[in-house]
């Protein structure tokens, strides 16, 4: 017997990414779209090669300060750095 959309349950929802994830995601999605190695990139903002890695894997919390430097070594909007 088929049931009803009242009977079948919900269907779960896709978890939301976090702020943190998409921060990280959107920072090596751009800086690897311009061929740029986490090296490069560190040193272009200004941090350390491994604060970069630490960062694109979740591992640390990063001020808006931070993620505007990274933005402008990247050459992009901050706004993209945290784009859906």
């Amino acid at each position: 017997m088929k049931r009803t959309k009242e009977e079948r349950p919900p269907k779960p929802k896709r978890p939301e990414r976090t702020g943190r994830q998409r921060l990280a995601e959107n920072i090596r999605q751009v800086r690897l779209a311009q061929g740029m190695s986490q090296e490069a990139l560190a040193e272009a903002a200004g941090f350390h090669r491994t604060f970069v890695s630490q960062i694109e894997r979740q591992k640390n919390n990063i001020s808006i300060d931070n993620i505007e430097r990274l933005a402008r070594a990247l050459g992009v909007d901050l706004a993209e750095l945290l784009r859906r």
